[in-house]
């Protein structure tokens, strides 16, 4: 028997060709960096191993194949909080702006537990048997506590992540407001320059903030369910003032006549506010994400929509309009960051601070202060 082929020390003795186990000799040492035995001096085989570093034309070229490993770079990229990163990310994003602006962006928010995602994977699958390419931003509240997020959506739409000619990205929240992640619009570009004609926002949906998604997309579109309120509580939801449409979703089973109940009373309430877009009328419908009933409807409006704005003239004074607060509010964060990094403000917040909390000192006059000491004066 030889070396190779030897017994292990637990064999019996008499065990013969029949015993099948047989201890097979290790590979030479030094290979993984460490020492071939122990007590001898070995140096280290440095790691060949490096990730590998893009190009802007490498990751321009991947969008523009739609390129889905590379997508997902490209939108890490656009997302990374790293100034190296972000650099790099405004090129890429100035090579793509010329591809870009031809898609319907759209909106999808509601009420924890109106079904967002299953909705999203009906209507996503429903438009791509229509001839479109549909892109999925679905963002992930993040943790107040950790700053994790569980990023699971995509768990929820398994058919829609499926469809070839489907690209779904979870992103976190990063606390923001209306739950948009700060790169989303920036992001959302990105797909466009792929060639996705239809981009699906999912947002957290946590009431009047959502205005931040309105200020991103064509039409806002709110889920709602059955039982949430009555006529003037609809009302009194800030969030039903942006909307395009509203829609009770759930119109299944026994909740079926409760959703056209809910539609009803939606409807009422919508005569009393303004239309969230100039020459359009909000109105509200049912559907069911579940057996599909609705889907088809929507998308209707969602088509008719876009149509009759574009015809008028709002779309494009919409988009103009959004470009420009997306420029805005770049800047306020640029200042925001720059005024939090000044040396002087620095060194003097902790001390005002402390006067606030002390109750010495009011915050708008503790505000001004700083403001006094980041442009230079005392």
């Amino acid at each position: 028997m030889s070396k190779k082929d030897k017994l292990p020390e637990w064999a019996p003795q008499n065990a013969g060709e029949e015993f099948a186990c047989r201890v097979m000799d290790g590979v030479e040492g030094g290979h993984d960096g460490l020492a071939s035995c122990a007590g001898t001096s070995h140096t280290p085989v440095p790691a060949k191993y490096r990730r590998p570093s893009f190009t802007v034309e490498d990751y321009v070229e991947g969008v523009m194949k739609r390129d889905r490993a590379m997508l997902g770079r490209t939108i890490t990229l656009v997302e990374s909080n790293s100034h190296a990163h972000m650099e790099l990310a405004q090129e890429v994003l100035g090579r793509l702006m010329p591809f870009t602006g031809n898609s319907m962006r759209i909106g999808i928010s509601g009420v924890p537990g109106a079904g967002k995602s299953t909705f999203i994977e009906a209507l996503g699958c429903n438009i791509i048997r229509r001839g479109h390419k549909v892109a999925v931003l679905a963002v992930d509240p993040s943790s107040s506590i950790t700053g994790g997020s569980i990023l699971g959506d995509k768990t929820r739409m398994e058919r829609l992540s499926r469809e070839m000619d489907c690209f779904i990205r979870p992103s976190p929240s990063g606390g923001t407001l209306g739950g948009v992640a700060r790169k989303s619009r920036e992001t959302m570009l990105v797909c466009e320059a792929a060639g996705y004609d239809v981009i699906l926002i999912e947002t957290i949906g946590v009431g009047q903030s959502e205005i931040t998604v309105r200020s991103m997309v064509d039409f806002f579109l709110l889920l709602m369910v059955a039982g949430a309120g009555d006529e003037l509580q609809g009302i009194k939801r800030g969030v039903t003032e942006i909307a395009d449409g509203i829609l009770v979703n759930k119109a299944d089973g026994a909740n079926k006549a409760f959703a056209k109940v809910a539609r009803n009373e939606y409807e009422r309430a919508l005569q009393y506010l303004q239309p969230a877009t100039k020459g359009w009328q909000t109105k509200a419908y049912t559907c069911s994400a579940l057996t599909g009933e609705g889907i088809d409807e929507i998308w209707s409006v969602i088509e008719d929509f876009r149509k009759q704005t574009t015809g008028s003239g709002v779309f494009e004074s919409r988009r103009r309009s959004q470009t420009l607060d997306w420029l805005h509010a770049t800047l306020n964060e640029h200042l925001h960051a720059l005024f939090l990094k000044h040396p002087s403000v620095v060194k003097a917040l902790p001390k005002i601070e402390k006067s606030v909390a002390d109750g010495k000192m009011p915050p708008t006059a503790a505000a001004n202060q700083l403001i006094r000491i980041f442009g230079g004066k005392k």
